[in-house]
Protein backbone atom coordinates (compact mmCIF):
# COMPACT_ATOMS: atom_id res chain seq x y z
CA UNK A 1 0.00 0.00 0.00
CA UNK A 2 1.29 3.19 -0.87
CA UNK A 3 1.50 5.97 1.73
CA UNK A 4 2.00 8.78 0.44
CA UNK A 5 -0.68 11.12 1.76
CA UNK A 6 -4.38 9.75 0.50
CA UNK A 7 -2.92 7.97 -2.50
CA UNK A 8 -2.86 4.32 -2.07
CA UNK A 9 -2.47 1.19 -4.38
CA UNK A 10 -5.95 -0.25 -3.66
CA UNK A 11 -8.86 1.30 -1.72
CA UNK A 12 -10.11 -2.24 -1.67
CA UNK A 13 -9.53 -2.63 2.16
CA UNK A 14 -10.61 0.87 3.13
CA UNK A 15 -14.32 1.04 1.45
CA UNK A 16 -15.01 -2.16 3.04
CA UNK A 17 -13.98 -1.03 6.06
CA UNK A 18 -16.79 1.66 5.52
CA UNK A 19 -19.67 -0.28 3.56
CA UNK A 20 -21.96 -2.05 4.42
CA UNK A 21 -25.24 -3.43 3.83
CA UNK A 22 -27.86 -0.32 3.91
CA UNK A 23 -25.16 2.05 3.18
CA UNK A 24 -26.27 4.90 1.16
CA UNK A 25 -23.83 5.90 -1.80
CA UNK A 26 -23.77 8.54 -3.66
CA UNK A 27 -21.71 8.83 -7.15
CA UNK A 28 -20.00 11.47 -9.56
CA UNK A 29 -20.90 10.77 -13.68
CA UNK A 30 -22.87 11.95 -16.43
CA UNK A 31 -24.09 8.96 -18.25
CA UNK A 32 -20.95 7.27 -18.82
CA UNK A 33 -18.93 10.00 -18.86
CA UNK A 34 -16.67 10.85 -15.56
CA UNK A 35 -17.84 7.72 -13.82
CA UNK A 36 -15.62 6.25 -10.74
CA UNK A 37 -16.02 2.34 -13.16
CA UNK A 38 -13.06 1.19 -10.57
CA UNK A 39 -14.79 1.92 -7.64
CA UNK A 40 -18.19 0.68 -8.60
CA UNK A 41 -17.01 -2.63 -9.36
CA UNK A 42 -15.27 -2.40 -6.18
CA UNK A 43 -18.56 -2.24 -4.60
CA UNK A 44 -20.07 -5.03 -6.80
CA UNK A 45 -17.44 -7.06 -5.78
CA UNK A 46 -18.04 -6.42 -2.06
CA UNK A 47 -21.40 -8.27 -2.56
CA UNK A 48 -23.41 -5.60 0.20
CA UNK A 49 -26.71 -5.25 -0.53
CA UNK A 50 -29.79 -3.15 0.22
CA UNK A 51 -27.91 -0.23 -1.00
CA UNK A 52 -29.44 3.51 -1.84
CA UNK A 53 -27.75 5.17 -4.56
CA UNK A 54 -27.74 9.11 -5.08
CA UNK A 55 -26.77 10.03 -8.96
CA UNK A 56 -27.75 11.68 -11.79
CA UNK A 57 -28.17 8.40 -13.91
CA UNK A 58 -27.71 4.60 -13.70
CA UNK A 59 -25.32 4.24 -16.28
CA UNK A 60 -25.90 1.83 -19.01
CA UNK A 61 -26.74 -2.33 -18.88
CA UNK A 62 -23.80 -4.09 -17.59
CA UNK A 63 -21.53 -0.58 -17.55
CA UNK A 64 -21.38 1.75 -14.58
CA UNK A 65 -24.34 1.95 -12.01
CA UNK A 66 -25.37 -0.50 -14.42
CA UNK A 67 -23.45 -3.39 -12.29
CA UNK A 68 -24.86 -2.70 -9.20
CA UNK A 69 -28.52 -2.68 -10.42
CA UNK A 70 -28.32 -5.66 -12.51
CA UNK A 71 -27.15 -7.86 -9.27
CA UNK A 72 -29.60 -6.46 -7.26
CA UNK A 73 -27.55 -4.81 -5.06
CA UNK A 74 -29.12 -1.23 -5.06
CA UNK A 75 -32.96 -1.52 -3.64
CA UNK A 76 -33.59 2.41 -4.28
CA UNK A 77 -31.97 4.97 -6.41
CA UNK A 78 -32.41 9.44 -6.41
CA UNK A 79 -31.75 10.24 -10.07
CA UNK A 80 -32.44 12.96 -12.68
CA UNK A 81 -32.83 10.38 -15.40
CA UNK A 82 -33.18 6.57 -15.77
CA UNK A 83 -33.00 5.66 -19.45
CA UNK A 84 -30.50 3.13 -20.91
CA UNK A 85 -30.49 0.70 -18.72
CA UNK A 86 -33.44 -2.00 -19.68
CA UNK A 87 -32.62 -3.44 -15.81
CA UNK A 88 -33.67 -0.56 -14.06
CA UNK A 89 -37.38 -0.78 -15.89
CA UNK A 90 -37.22 -4.32 -15.12
CA UNK A 91 -36.30 -4.23 -11.36
CA UNK A 92 -39.09 -0.97 -10.59
CA UNK A 93 -41.85 -2.79 -12.91
CA UNK A 94 -41.30 -5.77 -9.98
CA UNK A 95 -41.48 -3.80 -7.50
CA UNK A 96 -37.42 -4.94 -6.74
CA UNK A 97 -36.41 -1.23 -7.15
CA UNK A 98 -37.59 2.32 -5.52
CA UNK A 99 -36.85 5.46 -7.41
CA UNK A 100 -37.04 8.74 -6.34
CA UNK A 101 -37.21 10.98 -9.19
CA UNK A 102 -34.96 14.62 -8.79
CA UNK A 103 -35.23 17.20 -11.18
CA UNK A 104 -31.18 17.81 -12.74
CA UNK A 105 -30.82 21.06 -11.09
CA UNK A 106 -32.29 20.51 -8.12
CA UNK A 107 -30.65 17.07 -7.30
CA UNK A 108 -26.94 18.73 -8.25
CA UNK A 109 -28.22 21.47 -5.37
CA UNK A 110 -28.97 19.34 -3.00
CA UNK A 111 -25.99 17.48 -3.13
CA UNK A 112 -24.09 21.28 -3.03
CA UNK A 113 -26.46 22.18 0.19
CA UNK A 114 -25.19 18.66 1.47
CA UNK A 115 -21.70 19.17 1.30
CA UNK A 116 -21.42 22.88 2.67
CA UNK A 117 -23.96 21.88 5.84
CA UNK A 118 -26.69 23.24 4.49
CA UNK A 119 -30.18 21.65 5.82
CA UNK A 120 -32.30 22.87 3.03
CA UNK A 121 -33.25 25.30 0.66
CA UNK A 122 -36.34 26.58 -1.36
CA UNK A 123 -36.75 26.15 -5.01
CA UNK A 124 -39.23 26.96 -7.79
CA UNK A 125 -39.05 23.74 -9.56
CA UNK A 126 -41.20 21.18 -9.30
CA UNK A 127 -43.71 23.50 -7.79
CA UNK A 128 -47.65 22.16 -8.97
CA UNK A 129 -45.73 18.38 -9.82
CA UNK A 130 -45.59 15.09 -7.99
CA UNK A 131 -42.25 16.65 -7.44
CA UNK A 132 -43.59 18.73 -4.49
CA UNK A 133 -46.19 16.47 -3.34
CA UNK A 134 -45.46 16.18 0.62
CA UNK A 135 -43.18 19.24 0.72
CA UNK A 136 -43.31 22.16 2.67
CA UNK A 137 -44.19 25.24 0.62
CA UNK A 138 -43.50 28.84 0.92
CA UNK A 139 -44.46 32.11 -0.90
CA UNK A 140 -41.39 34.64 -1.73
CA UNK A 141 -42.32 38.17 -3.54
CA UNK A 142 -45.37 36.20 -4.70
CA UNK A 143 -44.10 33.58 -5.87
CA UNK A 144 -45.12 29.66 -4.75
CA UNK A 145 -41.65 27.54 -3.57
CA UNK A 146 -41.14 24.28 -2.27
CA UNK A 147 -38.41 23.19 0.36
CA UNK A 148 -35.72 20.66 -0.66
CA UNK A 149 -33.37 19.07 1.83
CA UNK A 150 -29.90 19.02 1.57
CA UNK A 151 -28.45 15.42 0.31
CA UNK A 152 -25.74 13.61 2.27
CA UNK A 153 -24.37 9.85 1.66
CA UNK A 154 -22.55 7.56 3.73
CA UNK A 155 -19.41 6.82 0.43
CA UNK A 156 -19.42 9.40 -2.24
CA UNK A 157 -17.33 7.92 -4.88
CA UNK A 158 -15.82 10.51 -8.07
CA UNK A 159 -13.68 10.28 -10.60
CA UNK A 160 -11.17 12.92 -11.53
CA UNK A 161 -7.95 13.72 -14.35
CA UNK A 162 -5.61 13.82 -11.58
CA UNK A 163 -4.54 14.43 -8.04
CA UNK A 164 -1.79 15.16 -5.68
CA UNK A 165 -0.57 13.37 -2.19
CA UNK A 166 -3.22 15.55 -0.32
CA UNK A 167 -6.23 14.63 -1.98
CA UNK A 168 -6.43 17.76 -4.39
CA UNK A 169 -8.27 17.21 -7.45
CA UNK A 170 -8.81 17.89 -10.69
CA UNK A 171 -11.24 17.40 -13.67
CA UNK A 172 -11.14 17.33 -17.22
CA UNK A 173 -13.43 18.67 -19.09
CA UNK A 174 -17.20 17.42 -19.46
CA UNK A 175 -16.11 14.63 -17.23
CA UNK A 176 -15.89 17.20 -14.31
CA UNK A 177 -19.71 16.97 -13.99
CA UNK A 178 -21.44 16.27 -10.63
CA UNK A 179 -18.25 14.87 -9.09
CA UNK A 180 -17.05 17.83 -7.44
CA UNK A 181 -20.73 18.35 -5.89
CA UNK A 182 -20.27 14.55 -4.91
CA UNK A 183 -16.82 14.41 -3.59
CA UNK A 184 -18.33 17.34 -0.42
CA UNK A 185 -20.85 15.30 0.51
CA UNK A 186 -19.93 11.92 1.46
CA UNK A 187 -18.82 11.45 4.82
CA UNK A 188 -16.11 9.28 3.14
CA UNK A 189 -14.87 10.38 -0.11
CA UNK A 190 -12.89 7.80 -2.79
CA UNK A 191 -11.61 9.29 -5.62
CA UNK A 192 -10.68 7.53 -8.55
CA UNK A 193 -8.02 9.20 -10.73
CA UNK A 194 -6.05 8.85 -14.43
CA UNK A 195 -3.03 10.22 -13.02
CA UNK A 196 -1.59 10.14 -9.19
CA UNK A 197 1.16 13.17 -8.96
CA UNK A 198 3.93 12.99 -6.61
CA UNK A 199 3.89 16.68 -6.27
CA UNK A 200 1.38 19.07 -4.91
CA UNK A 201 -0.87 20.53 -7.38
CA UNK A 202 -1.02 24.27 -8.36
CA UNK A 203 -3.85 25.76 -5.96
CA UNK A 204 -5.23 27.64 -8.83
CA UNK A 205 -6.23 24.51 -10.87
CA UNK A 206 -8.06 22.46 -7.93
CA UNK A 207 -11.45 21.56 -8.85
CA UNK A 208 -12.00 19.68 -5.03
CA UNK A 209 -9.50 20.53 -2.30
CA UNK A 210 -8.32 17.57 -0.75
CA UNK A 211 -10.04 18.21 2.74
CA UNK A 212 -13.34 16.74 0.96
CA UNK A 213 -11.45 13.36 -0.18
CA UNK A 214 -10.22 10.69 1.89
CA UNK A 215 -8.73 8.00 -0.35
CA UNK A 216 -7.45 8.13 -3.51
CA UNK A 217 -6.81 5.22 -6.00
CA UNK A 218 -4.75 5.64 -9.89
CA UNK A 219 -7.43 3.90 -12.12
CA UNK A 220 -6.78 0.91 -14.36
CA UNK A 221 -6.27 1.47 -18.42
CA UNK A 222 -9.48 1.07 -19.76
CA UNK A 223 -11.09 2.06 -23.07
CA UNK A 224 -12.83 5.27 -23.39
CA UNK A 225 -16.76 4.29 -22.51
CA UNK A 226 -19.11 5.67 -25.17
CA UNK A 227 -22.90 5.37 -24.75
CA UNK A 228 -23.80 6.03 -28.33
CA UNK A 229 -21.13 7.17 -30.95
CA UNK A 230 -22.72 9.36 -33.38
CA UNK A 231 -21.49 10.20 -36.89
CA UNK A 232 -22.60 12.87 -39.68
CA UNK A 233 -21.14 14.00 -42.64
CA UNK A 234 -19.65 18.18 -42.15
CA UNK A 235 -21.35 20.71 -44.22
CA UNK A 236 -19.09 21.70 -47.23
CA UNK A 237 -18.11 24.82 -45.73
CA UNK A 238 -17.08 23.05 -42.80
CA UNK A 239 -14.82 20.78 -44.22
CA UNK A 240 -13.01 23.63 -46.59
CA UNK A 241 -12.82 25.92 -43.31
Amino acid sequence: MNGTGKIRDSVVGPLREVLTDGATIMVGGFGLSGSPFGLIEAVHESGVGNLTVIANNVGTNGKGLGLLVESGQVVKMIASYVGENTAVARRYLAGELDIEFVPQGTLAERMRAGGAGIAGFYTRTGVGTVVAEGKPHAEFDGETYILERGIVADIALVKAHRADPAGNLVYRKTARNFNPLVATAGRVTFAEVDRCEPEYLDPDIVGTPGIFVDYVVQAAPRPPEIEYRTVRVRPIQERSA
